[in-house]
């Protein structure tokens, strides 16, 4: 049985940081494309992030740009999301994502996480 478990959601200030973790098991990670959308209330879920299997290709979604940052350790199967600089419009519950396709492309995701909330403050 597949799962993806995120941590490391919360409540911070403007401006502040916050690291996620997806880790994933029942599945070949060093085999998947992974990534990070997120779904704020009211809107659709949106791509923020992905990695491809080595990590040696990482794409963004404008708006975090220049303040998001996403890894994995395919050692430990985890994959990260290191948010800086955050605003109030990145609060939203945040999800996990793994597909064999590159994530940008993929016309349906083939595994997702649970979600875990990041509230931002003003």
């Amino acid at each position: 049985q597949v799962q993806l478990v995120e941590s490391g959601g919360g409540l911070v200030q403007a401006g502040g940081s916050l690291r996620l973790s997806c880790v994933a098991s029942g599945l070949p990670f060093s085999s998947y494309d992974m990534g990070w959308f997120r779904q704020a209330p009211g809107k659709e879920r949106e791509f923020v992030a992905a990695a491809s299997r080595t990590a040696g290709s990482t794409y963004y979604a404008d708006p975090v740009k220049g303040r998001f940052t996403i890894s994995r350790d395919n050692a430990k199967n985890t994959l990260y999301l290191q948010m800086n600089n955050l605003k109030p419009e990145d609060t939203a519950a945040y999800y996990c994502a793994a597909d064999r396709s590159p994530i940008p492309i993929a016309t349906r995701i083939t595994y997702w996480g649970q979600g875990t909330q990041v509230t931002v403050s003003s």
